[in-house]
């Protein structure tokens, strides 16, 4: 067993998992509620499909239907049993001893009847300095292993789950070990200085230079004219593309590696490849960084086995400023060696991700999978007419969002794929989500009285920043700054506000988001609402923002900028009237750690928020990586009672 089992999307009738061994394997799925009958299931071809990507290593999608309903709001254990070749069977118990808790034989679920305690986050960079967000979470988890009714409802992830675009030196030593040791499928690769992956892995700009293989850069002018006419078109544009993923092994292998303790027990610590000085000494900082992310990794990997842990892409799943303009989509998608590289983080998305948060919608695709897999089992290489016909489906996909029909309704966005495109001004950032999606979004909210949206990008962030992408982009610079936010595009902003404002959609929203490297919670509240019926109210809205689980923004710089915009944008400002959102009122929670009156949080760690009856948050909490006392974000009136019954003077922070 390489990697998991992960729970993914858990109803009381239908069950999820996900799972990576070195072969297809014969499992049993037992499930042991504490209050009624236990189940065994024999997991045959219907409820088990397997995908090989590789000599040794199968993708085990699990989708069971159950005979009987399981309970909610109590304890499950379950365990997936492995028939050896000896016909005995052996247990999570004996082939993932690290997936259970201390004194338990079997790791646990709970199917929470309401989604009012949720875990969530985004950012987990693995050669970051910080400690692992979940490895919090599984540490405030173990805490409450046996209490059904603590336990959150679900873990969500809101984007850069891996990083493909940023990879330590190390991680892809142990990235191409790895693809060696399980024999993972190569494939050819067309546009490229290099002809196929393993020339790739041989080439000396393999580690630290790959910017020199990919498209649009000055040191490859062949490439360049002949695909862009010597005209250059920058497509990866991150700062850190010295070690881009390319390969679907590459990044199959990313995902085991970031998401399990088994695969790194299986490559040794491979010494550095030749390196220039600067490059060196780089290996040896990432070095450091990953022993505390290995270190962390099987408590992150048991509280993956523990919690329904559901997931959306942004960008670094792919590549950085992924689909950030028209520009950069007819860019990177008429080039085939820039299409492979994106459409093959995204086959690995679809594997790793995606399928488990909506399997219904996938049969096609992973049919097209299955077939591409059957003809490298020959020659251990992928048919490139196949793969690339993969990829076209999958740039094509429009299913990657998601709902769960609980209490509150659990709204999950694409606002990646789906954008709305600035055809006018291609450069300019597109709307995060197009017109259609919205009025999707708007459909799915129709006579809900309270939603909780998953929005990867905050819709409300920090004023000044969002200015200062705006005039980035107007200057031509929208690459530079990642200018990519709700309010850059004024038909998606418009819109946006419009569903809020619409009489049939809920009185309160609670919009979960990440990306941005730094935490924070904002109160909304439109200032033109339209004539309200008796007994309807103006819909309130939440933005809570965790970010990042295993990454930060540099300390410094936030503190100027959430200095500066405390000033600029003070609730009285002339400057509010300048922005996009003059008709909201936004008030914003304060951390209660805070020193010198912080609005956001600079800290890795992993958010939760707890909603009350009407789906309002009744507690926000960033809980932090290294070891500090969780933070508590405070509305003013709670701060202010606080900080009165401590003896501290009103308004003194």
């Amino acid at each position: 067993m390489l990697a998991g089992p992960v729970l993914r999307r858990l109803e009381p009738d239908r069950l999820v998992l996900w799972l990576v061994g070195s072969a297809p394997l014969d499992l049993s799925l037992v499930l042991a509620p504490t209050i009624g009958a236990p189940q065994r299931l024999a997991l045959d071809a219907r409820s088990c499909r397997v995908l090989r990507i590789g000599r040794h290593a199968c993708v085990h999608l699990i989708d069971v239907a159950l005979p009987e309903p399981l309970p909610e709001d109590t304890l499950i254990e379950y365990d997936l049993l492995l028939k050896q070749g000896d016909g005995q069977e052996a247990g999570i118990a004996q082939w993932a001893p690290h997936l259970l808790h201390a004194g338990a034989m079997r790791p646990n679920l709970v199917l929470r009847s309401r989604s009012d305690n949720i875990l969530f986050g985004s950012c987990r960079k693995p050669h970051h300095p910080a400690p692992d967000g979940l490895a919090r979470a599984d540490a405030l988890l173990a805490a409450r292993i046996d209490r059904a009714d603590e336990r959150p409802a679900m873990l969500m992830l809101c984007g850069d789950q891996v990083y493909a675009d940023d990879v330590a030196g190390p991680t892809l030593a142990a990235i191409h070990a790895l693809v060696e040791r399980l024999g993972l499928y190569g494939e050819s690769l067309q546009g490229a200085v290099v002809a196929d992956s393993e020339a790739l892995y041989r080439h000396p700009a393999a580690y630290y230079r790959r910017e020199e293989l990919l498209p649009a850069f000055k040191s490859n002018d062949a490439l360049r004219d002949r695909f862009f006419g010597g005209k250059e078109k920058p497509i990866f544009t991150t700062a850190n593309a010295h070690n881009h993923l390319v390969t679907l092994a590459e990044v199959m292998a990313m995902y085991l590696l970031v998401w399990s303790p088994v695969p790194w027990r299986l490559v040794a610590d491979a010494p550095p490849p030749a390196l220039a000085p600067r490059h060196a000494q780089r290996w040896r900082r990432e070095s450091q960084a990953l022993a505390g992310f290995r270190r962390d990794l099987p408590q992150a990997a048991r509280l993956l086995a523990h919690v329904q842990t559901l997931m959306i892409f942004d960008d670094h799943d792919i590549t950085d400023d992924w689909n950030l303009s028209a520009r950069w989509e007819s860019t990177a998608y008429e080039h085939p060696f820039s299409r492979r590289i994106v459409g093959n983080a995204l086959i690995a998305y679809m594997l790793c991700q995606g399928w488990g948060n909506r399997p219904d919608v996938f049969a096609a695709p992973l049919d097209d999978m299955a077939a591409l897999a059957a003809t490298a089992a020959a020659d251990n290489r992928l048919d490139a007419t196949r793969q690339d016909a993969l990829i076209q489906r999958l740039l094509s996909f429009r299913q990657w969002d998601f709902v769960l029909r609980t209490k509150p309704t659990v709204i999950v966005l694409d606002t990646r794929t789906r954008r709305w495109r600035n055809r006018r001004r291609p450069g300019h950032p597109s709307g995060l989500m197009d017109w259609e999606s919205l009025t999707q979004l708007q459909h799915e909210l129709l006579d809900e009285t309270a939603a909780v949206i998953v929005s990867p990008s905050p819709m409300f962030g920090g004023k000044l920043i969002e200015v200062i992408q705006r005039l980035a982009t107007f200057a031509g610079l929208a690459l530079t700054v990642d200018a990519e936010n709700w309010m850059a595009h004024r038909g998606a902003a418009s819109s946006m506000l419009n569903i809020f404002r619409h009489s049939r959609t809920p009185a309160n929203y609670v919009v979960l988001s990440g990306d941005v490297r730094y935490s924070f919670a904002y109160d909304i509240r439109l200032r033109e609402a339209p004539e309200l019926a008796e007994g309807e109210r103006t819909p309130h809205v939440w933005q809570v923002t965790s970010s990042g689980i295993k990454n930060a923004f540099p300390r410094r710089l936030l503190d100027w900028l959430d200095r500066l915009n405390r000033w600029l944008y003070a609730p009285r400002s002339p400057l509010n009237w300048f922005t996009q959102r003059r008709d909201l009122a936004l008030t914003p929670y304060l951390p209660d750690q805070r020193r010198q009156g912080e609005r956001v949080w600079n800290g890795a760690g992993i958010g939760q928020v707890w909603l009350d009856a009407q789906g309002r948050p009744a507690r926000i909490v960033q809980h932090n990586a290294d070891g500090r006392p969780s933070t508590r974000f405070l509305a003013p009136e709670q701060d202010a009672s606080l900080g009165a019954a401590a003896g501290r003077p009103l308004g003194k922070h």
